[in-house]
C-alpha cells in the first residue's frame, strides 16, 4: 500500500512539474514591415526571462504563453513591446508589425542644439534653446575630470509631450507604449555611446533592448530629471546585472 502511494505521489510531482515546463509553447512569429525586409533585432520575453535573435526573413522563435510581455527591438525600427493573447499564441505564425524609426522623431528627440525659427506663437522653443558659454555664464570645471553622461538635462515631459504628437499622427497609441518610447529616446539623448559600450558593456545592437526592458519597470520613469542623472545612472547599472542574467536562445 505504501509502495503504490508512493508511485502515485511521484507521479503526481512528474505532473507538475511537466505542467509548469510545457506552460510555455515554441511561438513561431515574425516581424514585418511594408518598406524594408528586417533581418536582424531581439525579442525578448520579459516573463520567461529569455531573448532570441530576429533571423533572415524577420522569422523568430522563442517560448512564450498568454499574459507574456515581449519585447523587439532592431537598428533601423522603432521598438515594440506587445502582451500575449491567446490568439497571438494560437497563430501558426504570429506576425509583429515593426515601423521604421521616424527621422522626424529622432530630430525632435535626440537633437539638443535646438534653433528658434520665429518669435511668434509659443515661447516653449526658446525655452528649449542651448546657448554656448559667455562671459557670464557658470564657470566649467575643466580640471576634474567628467565623463559628460549627461551634459544637458533634455526636459522628460517636453519629449513625452512631442513623442505623443508625433505617435497619434497615425495611429491610437497607448500612454505606456508612448512613456516606453520617450524613456528610450531620453536615455540615447543624455547618455554618451560609452557609457553603454564601455560602463554596461552592451553591444551597439543590444542598447535599444536594454533601455526596453529598463522602461518597462515603473522605477524608470522616477529619475527622468536632470537632477536626478546619479539616481538613473545606479538605476541603469543594477537593471543591466538582471539585463545579463537573461538567457539568450540561439533558436
Amino acid at each position: 500500500m505504501k509502495n503504490k502511494l508512493g508511485i502515485l505521489v511521484v507521479c503526481l510531482f512528474c505532473q507538475i512539474v511537466l505542467g509548469q515546463n510545457n506552460s510555455r509553447k515554441p511561438l513561431h512569429g515574425q516581424v514585418v514591415n511594408n518598406t524594408l525586409a528586417i533581418e536582424s533585432g531581439y525579442v525578448m520575453n520579459i516573463n520567461a526571462n529569455v531573448r532570441t535573435f530576429i533571423g533572415s526573413g524577420g522569422l523568430f522563435d522563442i517560448m512564450a504563453k498568454p499574459k507574456d510581455t515581449l519585447l523587439f527591438t532592431g537598428l533601423a525600427f522603432q521598438s515594440r513591446k506587445i502582451v500575449l493573447t491567446e490568439k497571438d499564441c494560437a497563430e501558426i505564425l504570429f506576425s509583429v508589425p515593426l515601423d521604421l524609426v521616424s527621422n522626424e522623431l529622432k530630430e525632435v528627440l535626440v537633437h539638443k542644439d535646438l534653433k528658434v525659427k520665429s518669435l511668434q506663437g509659443s515661447s516653449q522653443a526658446i525655452v528649449d534653446l542651448q546657448l554656448e558659454d559667455d562671459r557670464q555664464s557658470t564657470a566649467k570645471n575643466t580640471v576634474m575630470y567628467s565623463d559628460q553622461t549627461i551634459k544637458y538635462g533634455t526636459d522628460f515631459v517636453r519629449i513625452f509631450k512631442d513623442v505623443k504628437k508625433l505617435l497619434k499622427k497615425n495611429d491610437e497609441v497607448k500612454e505606456e507604449v508612448i512613456t516606453d518610447i520617450a524613456f528610450v529616446e531620453y536615455a540615447k539623448a543624455n547618455f554618451t555611446p560609452d557609457f553603454f559600450s564601455k560602463t554596461l558593456g552592451l553591444k551597439a545592437d543590444e542598447v535599444d533592448l536594454f533601455l526596453m526592458y529598463c522602461s518597462n519597470d515603473p522605477e524608470s520613469k522616477k529619475h527622468v530629471k536632470p537632477e536626478e542623472k546619479f539616481e538613473l545612472i545606479d538605476f541603469m547599472i543594477n537593471k543591466n546585472k538582471e539585463f545579463k542574467r537573461v538567457e539568450v536562445s540561439q533558436k
